[in-house]
């Protein structure tokens, strides 16, 4: 079964989607048949996530009323916290049985706060409590902001899911941020084997911003093709990082890798294979968060090679250069996704509180 033969080659299926319907039942779409038979190890939430989820659904109509008298944040937290607490205990099994690896379910901090840091710990901290499973990991943008807050939060062993990575620049200094955590939790005696944490690595969106140039200067060879190669250099980084000297002996104290996580893996692009950006990107200690119909597509027909990213490091560096050779310029690009995804779960968390306060009124 592609399920476990992907897990067997190092990368771990986590599931881009929650909702309450999807909470509970044995239909293909919920959560506990993807946890028992498609191989859902772990899952992911964002502001957009929860607007779907929540806009217009009536299974969160008596929870809002029994609310009231509540600010419409205070709403919102609560709603998106209880779904979030009950898919922690769906995966509590999951989570006991790999050592707090996987069983994962990741809540992000307000979008609004993506460039305040102290603004960002603290609700890290908050949420983290709310929450109260051992197994939620706190979602944070790796915005300059967000960089010393995922360094102050990992430092208080808490375990955090970095998000909204586009760059190589930008995932080094997450990778620097995530190790000077560990190393303050070190100082603080904190048991370094219970902080986990995931650096998610944006896929497909590089794909459609790229390809848009290409085809305006009127290249067919590099579309579909820069998204991936920006991927497998960024799991390079991964390897070079995590095999120094300082890393190592924050290792032999039982500190755990960062491990890369595959989001945006949902092709835009209707011309390419459905899998594309899961066959392409499977190694040891990776992630892969996919939409509903990329895993469905994946569990049907997808490709497991266990060297898909390492057989192909060499072809990725020479992408990158055929790009710059062209004149565009992938780190404009990745730094206008970086500005533009934090927008967009901004305006996302916008039209959810604008939403639930017209049912409140």
């Amino acid at each position: 079964m592609r399920q476990q033969e992907i897990l067997t080659a190092g990368t771990s299926i986590w599931l881009d989607d929650l909702s309450r319907s999807k909470l509970t039942g044995s239909d293909p779409h919920s959560l506990p048949h993807r946890i028992n038979h498609d191989g859902v190890r772990g899952v992911t939430t964002n502001p957009s996530i929860f607007g779907a989820a929540i806009t217009g659904a009536d299974e969160y109509a008596s929870d809002i009323a029994s609310l009231s008298g509540k600010s419409v944040d205070e709403v919102v937290r609560t709603l998106t916290t209880d779904d979030v607490r009950v898919a922690c205990d769906l995966f509590a099994e999951i989570y006991s049985a790999s050592k707090g690896v996987d069983g994962r379910v990741s809540i992000e901090v307000d979008p609004r706060l993506a460039h305040k840091t102290q603004e960002t710990i603290d609700e890290g901290i908050a949420l983290h409590a709310l929450v109260g499973r051992p197994n939620v990991m706190i979602k944070v943008p790796a915005t300059k902001a967000g960089l010393p807050a995922i360094t102050a939060l990992i430092g208080r062993g808490i375990s955090v899911n970095v998000t909204l990575i586009f760059s190589l620049q930008r995932y080094s200094e997450v990778i620097d941020a995530f190790i000077a955590g560990i190393g303050q939790a070190k100082t603080a005696g904190l048991d370094l084997a219970s902080i986990h944490s995931v650096a998610s690595f944006f896929i497909s969106r590089i794909d459609s911003a790229v390809d848009k140039e290409l085809k305006a200067i009127g290249n067919q060879e590099l579309l579909g093709k820069v998204a991936v190669a920006n991927a497998h250099r960024a799991y390079a980084l991964f390897l070079e990082k995590f095999s120094q000297s300082s890393w190592k002996a924050l290792e032999a104290n039982g500190a755990l890798v960062q491990r890369p996580l595959w989001a945006s893996t949902g092709v835009k692009d209707p011309s390419y294979a459905n899998t594309l950006y899961v066959d392409t990107l499977i190694a040891p200690h990776t992630v892969n968060t996919m939409p509903q119909s990329t895993l469905d597509a994946f569990l049907d027909h997808g490709s497991v090679k266990s060297d898909a990213i390492t057989a192909q490091m060499e072809s990725a560096i020479a992408t990158l250069s055929a790009l710059s050779a062209l004149g565009i310029s992938l780190e404009a690009i990745t730094d206008a996704l970086e500005a533009d995804g934090v927008k967009k779960f901004e305006d996302a968390w916008i039209s959810l509180l604008d939403d639930v306060k017209k049912v409140m009124a």
